[in-house]
């Protein structure tokens, strides 16, 4: 199996092409796959469904052990595809405080940080 990237695969049933397509992809891809949706009023208000996650934007966990928790994220994994939300954390045996990663799929964005114009032009572009 071809260990680099390819631009021309769609699609396969096989799990471990799933986990190669992701690991191998480059940031540009990466990015829009950290992209998470928007809560209702957000999406009544900019006319659309989903965005890629920045640090800062407030979000709601919709599953896991943080369910119906809000937070802000603190900092963008973009090599592991996840999150860290600063009310998701888990105490560990020593007693110091560590952040759960978090999948982008399961968050919800609830407030938007539109401090970057070039983030702004996305979001009011039609």
């Amino acid at each position: 199996m071809k260990s680099k990237f390819s631009m021309s695969w769609r699609s396969s049933k096989q799990p471990r092409k799933q986990r190669k397509f992701l690991y191998n992809a480059p940031k540009h891809i990466r990015l829009k796959l950290m992209s998470a949706q928007l809560s209702d009023t957000l999406k009544t208000k900019y006319h659309k469904n989903s965005l890629p996650l920045r640090k800062g934007d407030t979000v709601k966990i919709m599953r896991g052990q943080f369910k119906k928790t809000t937070g802000k994220i603190t900092k963008v994994l973009l090599r592991l595809n996840k999150v860290l939300i600063d009310n998701a954390t888990i105490t560990k045996k020593d007693g110091s405080k560590v952040f759960y990663p978090i999948h982008p799929s399961n968050v919800s964005i609830s407030e938007l940080i539109l401090e970057d114009k070039r983030r702004l032009k996305r979001i009011e572009k039609k």
